[in-house]
Parts: structure tokens; sequence; C-alpha cells
């Protein structure tokens, strides 16, 4: 059995990781991806951080519910 990483990994967004637990998002499953309301970082969040309403902070010192 042979098994395609590329097509495999291609259900996450970018490889991008939730900025609050680091778990990777996958769009369409509760999980989002925004822009940083004070510098336009794209942050993600995944949908377990987003349900509970942790806390977390873009590198620019923003802190977001």
């Amino acid at each position: 059995m042979v098994i395609d990483m590329e097509a495999q990994s291609a259900t996450y967004t970018d490889k991008l990781r939730c900025i609050s637990c680091g778990a990777y998002v996958t769009i369409g499953a509760g999980s989002v991806k925004l822009p940083c309301p004070e510098c336009g970082e794209v942050v993600g969040r995944c949908a377990r951080c987003r349900i509970l309403g942790k806390k977390y902070n873009c590198k620019c010192g923003y802190e977001g519910p």
C-alpha cells in the first residue's frame, strides 16, 4: 500500500496550527483561519479552543478571546 503524503497533508491549511493549543487546523471542521485584528498576520484557531473560548496571543502582542 502506497500513501501519498502530499495528498494526506492537503486536508490541513498550509500546515496551519492553532495559535492556542498548537493542533493542526482543518478548515471546515469548526476551525477558522483569520487575520489578527492588530497586525493582520494570519492565525488559526481549532474548533475546541474556539468552543472553550481559550485566549491566544499573537506575535504582535494582541490577546484575543
